[in-house]
């Protein structure tokens, strides 16, 4: 199996333990690019998509509604 069907397996198989980092490559494999970063917050463009998206680390943990709004624009723009 290829790593991005791993990390996006592992993603949807519970989004409340998806380390920060894994969230980042993540978006990477789909195309997504750092924009900026303010403090905590790692804001992210896509060519396709209209809205940045916007992450946040805690505790080495990325938020599980985050996750689930990554996945969910994967999905939506076929990515």
């Amino acid at each position: 199996m290829v790593k991005k069907e791993k990390l996006i397996e592992s993603a949807q198989n519970s989004t409340k333990n998806v380390k920060f980092n894994v969230l980042i490559k993540l978006a990477e494999h789909y195309g997504f690019v750092l924009d900026r970063q303010k403090g905590s917050h790692v804001i992210m463009k896509h060519p396709k998509v209209k809205n940045n998206m916007n992450f946040q680390e805690v505790k080495g943990e990325a938020k599980p509604y985050q996750v689930k709004q990554l996945l969910n624009v994967i999905k939506e723009f076929d990515l």
